[in-house]
């Protein structure tokens, strides 16, 4: 028996060119189909990767305004550990 590409090829010699026209219209709207599917898996598997706390905060790291280096100033150090 031959392979089932050996058979496509035999049965599509056989059929009109606007019929084998059809075929290959087909076979590339399936072969679209497929690459979409691939591409949407890649994208769902990025959305479902978990963030790391890094890459989950690094939009607001640095964007609030704190008080600095409190350890360089002696007066915040006032009273502390008594």
């Amino acid at each position: 028996m031959p392979l089932l590409s050996q058979q496509i090829l035999q049965t599509l010699e056989i059929l009109p060119d606007e019929d084998q026209q059809q075929v290959l219209s087909f076979a590339e709207f399936l072969w679209a189909k497929r690459q979409q599917v691939k591409q949407q898996s890649k994208v769902d598997a990025l959305k479902t990767t978990p963030l790391s706390f890094f890459e989950a905060a690094q939009a607001s790291i640095g964007a609030g305004e704190g008080l600095g280096d409190v350890s360089t100033n002696p007066s915040y150090m006032q009273g502390y550990g008594q």
